[in-house]
């Protein structure tokens, strides 16, 4: 069924991977109509679902040229029509393009929010398309009406769970459980207190954190203990916050992931912040330190450190690391990681308010040859504004810093900041294809001095 409006010509991608065109003629011509499925130079018709003033929104009812980068989606559960998985946006357009895309929409940021451009761009990071996803959280619905159980992500704009049978995303081994974790919710006690279970992947161990709103049966515990046994699986569960996370049965194989070319092991909880992306992460790692090329005489701050992602492998290049977190318990177990890996010595630690950072307590950290910046998607604000206070003062700032984003606008924010009045150079920027068939753009930016 199509709107009756003109054929359309589609212009671009928007950030939730809508495709965008403009009505040409008749009522409402030059307004901005966003299309789901619909792809960069194809011709297409539209299925309105929202009509404003100055923009519509629909899907595609009709294609009369497709696109040469359409492709076949790589899951059944991928579409358009009702009850399609949420999860991904971009499967009908080829890898290679989506990562093209990606770059636009970071270099449209940085100009139409900052006005800055990248002196040069950065070749983009990328990696399997497939099997790459070692995080997920999968809601859990017990349907009584049709007496069974769903397991996966929200279908698209719905608050429902899409009927996932398999996930090619997953690794082959985590996307085979799904039905087999239908089965077992099925089968447990508190079937209907169960609302989520959560994936964390580490090197050779797959960990599952299930949220349970009541106590769990003595039945329900070895049910788990059982599917565990069979299927290679460690159990963690999460009665509250998650604070209360908590293995199931102590002893076994420790959660963690590698950093092999800095011979670095990074434990973790499986609700700690880890990249979902372990292939891209290495490889993001890498390319961090060797832009931000630190000398073995160099102080170096992390901000937003983590668990140390990238501070322990800065401290096998730079003089000294200071890793910055807002949060105390983070700290402590980033410490702990740096001990492990014994890069004691050349780490130190500290808990602040980064959404809070002023110019006088910037000042107080004293110098820093370099800085790795790597925020949530509120991005760095008031640390790049405290650099902008000190510009105009004796305050001896870094001479590069290198800054991992998950969010161009509000990179483009910040760079606007050190551009505009802190006096830095965007010398360099390029997208990092972190969740490929997604609209997520992960990016890196290096900023200069003078």
């Amino acid at each position: 069924m199509s709107s009756g409006y003109e054929w359309l010509e589609v212009e671009s991608l928007d950030l939730e991977a809508q495709g965008v065109a403009h009505r040409a003629a008749g009522e409402g011509e030059g307004k901005v109509v966003f299309i789901e499925g619909a792809l960069p130079g194809e011709r297409v018709q539209v299925q309105v679902a929202r009509k404003k003033n100055q923009w519509e929104q629909g899907q595609v009812s009709a294609i009369a040229r497709e696109s040469s980068q359409r492709v076949r989606p790589g899951c059944p559960h991928f579409g358009l029509h009702a009850g399609a998985c949420g999860g991904c946006k971009m499967q009908h357009l080829h890898p290679a393009a989506q990562v093209a895309v990606k770059q636009r929409v970071l270099e449209d940021n940085l100009w139409h929010l900052a006005k800055v451009k990248a002196e040069r761009l950065l070749r983009p990071i990328e990696g399997p398309a497939w099997g790459y996803r070692d995080r997920a959280r999968f809601s859990v619905r017990y349907v009584a009406k049709k007496g069974t159980v769903l397991i996966g992500f929200h279908e698209r704009k719905s608050r429902y769970v899409a009927d996932m049978q398999v996930c090619p995303v997953l690794p082959a081994k985590v996307s085979a459980l799904l039905m087999p974790l239908r089965d077992l919710i099925m089968a447990m006690d508190q079937r209907e207190r169960l609302p989520q279970i959560e994936l964390a992947a580490g090197d050779g161990v797959t960990a599952l954190v299930l949220r349970h709103l009541l106590p769990l049966t003595a039945g329900d515990l070895q049910r788990l203990r059982d599917f565990a046994a069979v299927h290679g699986v460690q159990w963690w569960l999460q009665p509250q916050g998650p604070e209360t996370v908590h293995l199931l049965d102590e002893g076994g194989p420790v959660l963690a992931y590698r950093l092999p070319e800095f011979g670095i092991t990074m434990p973790f909880k499986p609700t700690d912040f880890t990249q979902v992306n372990p292939h891209i992460n290495r490889v993001l790692v890498d390319r961090a330190l060797r832009l931000l090329d630190a000398q073995a005489d160099d102080r170096v701050i992390d901000w937003f450190c983590g668990l140390g992602n990238f501070t322990l492998p800065l401290a096998t290049r730079a003089g000294q690391v200071l890793g910055i977190e807002g949060s105390e318990v983070l700290v402590a177990r980033a410490r702990e990681n740096a001990r492990l890996n014994g890069l004691g010595a050349k780490t130190a630690f500290s808990a602040r308010n980064l959404f809070e950072l002023g110019a006088d307590e910037l000042r107080a950290l004293g110098p820093a040859q370099r800085w790795l910046v790597d925020p949530p998607r509120e991005g760095a604000f008031a640390l790049a504004k405290a650099v902008a206070d000190l510009a105009a003062t004796d305050w001896a700032g870094p001479q590069r810093i290198v800054y991992v984003s998950c969010n161009p606008a509000t990179l483009a924010r910040d760079a606007g900041l050190l551009v505009h009045q802190a006096g830095y150079r965007l010398s360099l920027a390029g997208v990092v294809n972190m969740f490929p068939h997604t609209a997520h753009v992960e990016s890196m930016a290096v900023f200069d001095i003078g």
